[in-house]
């Protein structure tokens, strides 16, 4: 029996879910030199369904980096041969390849040591031990939110909101929103372009069986839009003189 961070785990079982896609089929790049750990974390993300990669050493992730298409690379912070801090900063500073997302994987548990990896460009940061469960959570977090597609191109999506949390963001930017703001703002990004009552907001955001002053709705329109400025997004929102409100998408503002 093997055990990592509270899983415990048959060595067959390790071995025998150990296969690997090759570089150019793969969409994590694991970059971790400790076998073990990077058995488990292989085995549990494509247990999720994703496909992954294994680098036992920074100088082998240059390599992958440089010539694989990836859409997120988990990587340890300690590393032989060239160390994770330079394989993320090499990363960042690539113009082709800035926009991957990454999760850093450390036995650095100082709050300064996250912060530098974070002030770095990792896009998130995950300390050992760690539970499998969260290791994936967080992967599917940072594919949702990348801007990525199937064949490794960047392109804009624009405003999206989160489906777990009351959270909007753009690209890396995230900005938290009151619960009523974001059902309020989910509910005209359903049908961008189309305009929606004061009348109609109430019954399908606050519900019909509460009252709530029409007034209401154009407070927490004035408060989301100050969320979407920090976005650079406040226009998004738009009134439509004696009709209502409506969402439109960046790519259709005039």
């Amino acid at each position: 029996m093997l055990e990592i961070a509270g899983v415990r785990l048959q060595y067959h079982d390790l071995m025998n879910n150990n296969q690997e896609n090759n570089a150019s089929g793969a969409d994590i790049l694991i970059i971790e030199d400790e076998d073990a750990i990077a058995r488990l974390m292989g085995l549990h993300l494509r247990a999720a369904g994703y496909t992954t990669y294994r680098c036992a050493d920074g100088d082998d992730a240059l390599s992958c980096l440089r010539d694989g298409q990836w859409r997120l690379v988990v990587l340890d912070r300690m590393l032989p041969g060239t160390g994770g801090m330079q394989v993320l900063r090499w990363l960042k500073a690539s113009e082709k390849r800035a926009h991957i997302p990454v999760l850093m994987v450390t036995a650095l548990a100082m709050a300064s040591e996250r912060v530098q990896g974070l002030n770095d460009g990792a896009d998130d940061y995950l300390p050992k031990p760690f539970e499998p469960d969260e290791l994936v959570a967080r992967a599917r977090a940072l594919l949702r939110r990348s801007r990525i597609v199937e064949s490794g191109v960047a392109v804009e999506q624009g405003i999206q909101l989160d489906p777990d949390v009351p959270v909007v963001f753009e690209g890396n930017v995230r900005v938290d929103l009151r619960p009523m703001e974001y059902k309020l703002l989910q509910m005209l990004m359903k049908k961008p372009g189309k305009t929606r009552s004061r009348d109609y907001l109430l019954d399908h955001v606050w519900g019909n069986d509460v009252y709530v002053e029409p007034r209401t709705v154009d407070v927490t329109v004035k408060r989301l839009r100050k969320a979407l400025k920090e976005l650079g997004r406040k226009n998004c929102v738009e009134t439509v003189r004696g009709m209502g409100y409506r969402f439109l998408p960046p790519s259709e503002k005039k």
